[in-house]
């Protein structure tokens, strides 16, 4: 992170300078301080060190580097938003968000990877991650400093998240709000559910098209942020999401994937601070399932 003094910052400590000024925590601070690099025209400083106008104060945090090499995969990313300090994926669905043991070559992580040129010293920085079936809108940061800052806000009334669905059967009343806690199904290390000592867990809703097939168009507000939350709150109510495997019924017409979108992103720049909005139509094969599916077809698949 490079920063060039204002006139306005003129006199002040570094210290001062990144916690008042930049925005930086505590925490921050000190991960910069004893594990990264902060320098001063090119000289290693102190944060007790003053600055002037004019100067440029570099300030480079510790990197968590992969547990392997990273490896490019060649994956056409549609990217409606990007800058020095991050992206936003429109990621498609079946897709891993980050590369592992099962996905080690084939992950939104490689894909971004081969995008950014397969730089040196590479390193992933997810903010908002979105499940293996589920496509949509994703925020990438290009450096820890702004993973901090989005990953602080991820959680608040700064990072907004909205999402559509298609489920079977209708919601009622046709909106409203989920407020139910959610924790680890005993015995399984990925599923959850529905438990009264689980982690509060809310979600807002309103149902936007229902067909006479038994599907309904719904759109999501996430208030919490809980490992499938929106899966879990409609499946316990009995409207599972189309094509969920692990809460309803798997499809062969969504291969691979559910009818679960990420469709709006509503965030604060984490460094220039302007509000971004951006929008993501749903796949068209959902209004084709929504209108065209047999009422028998839908029972079963």
């Amino acid at each position: 992170m490079d920063i060039t003094v204002s006139s306005a910052m003129h006199g002040m400590t570094i210290k001062h300078l990144l916690l008042h000024e930049i925005g930086l925590s505590q925490t921050q601070l000190k991960s910069a301080k004893w594990s990264g690099t902060i320098s001063l025209n090119g000289i290693a400083v102190t944060v007790r060190t003053t600055v002037s106008t004019g100067d440029l104060l570099r300030v480079e945090f510790p990197a968590s580097m992969p547990k392997y090499p990273t490896e490019p995969f060649q994956l056409p990313l549609k990217i409606p938003y990007e800058d020095e300090h991050m992206l936003i994926v429109d990621k498609p669905a079946p897709l891993a968000s980050q590369s592992s043991h099962a996905y080690p070559n084939d992950s939104l992580e490689n894909a971004v990877f081969q995008y950014l040129g397969k730089p040196h010293n590479f390193v992933y920085r997810p903010v908002n991650r979105l499940d293996k079936g589920t496509s949509g809108l994703m925020v990438i940061a290009k450096s820890a400093f702004a993973q901090y800052r989005l990953q602080s806000i991820l959680h608040s009334s700064s990072f907004h998240r909205e999402y559509t669905a298609l489920v079977h059967g209708t919601l009622s009343p046709l909106s409203g709000i989920i407020n139910l806690p959610i924790g680890m199904q005993p015995g399984s290390t990925i599923k959850r559910m529905v438990q009264e000592d689980g982690k509060p867990s809310t979600t807002r809703y309103q149902v936007l098209e229902q067909s006479e097939n038994g599907l309904s168009l719904v759109h999501l507000s996430l208030v919490t942020g809980r490992t499938h939350q929106i899966r879990v709150h409609l499946s316990t109510l009995g409207c599972p999401v189309f094509g969920d495997f692990l809460y309803g019924h798997e499809s062969p017409l969504l291969p691979g994937r559910f009818a679960l979108h990420s469709s709006e992103l509503t965030l604060m720049h984490p460094i220039q601070h302007v509000l971004i909005h951006i929008a993501s139509p749903v796949p068209s094969l959902w209004h084709q399932l929504l209108e065209h599916l047999p009422e028998n077809a839908v029972s079963v698949l």
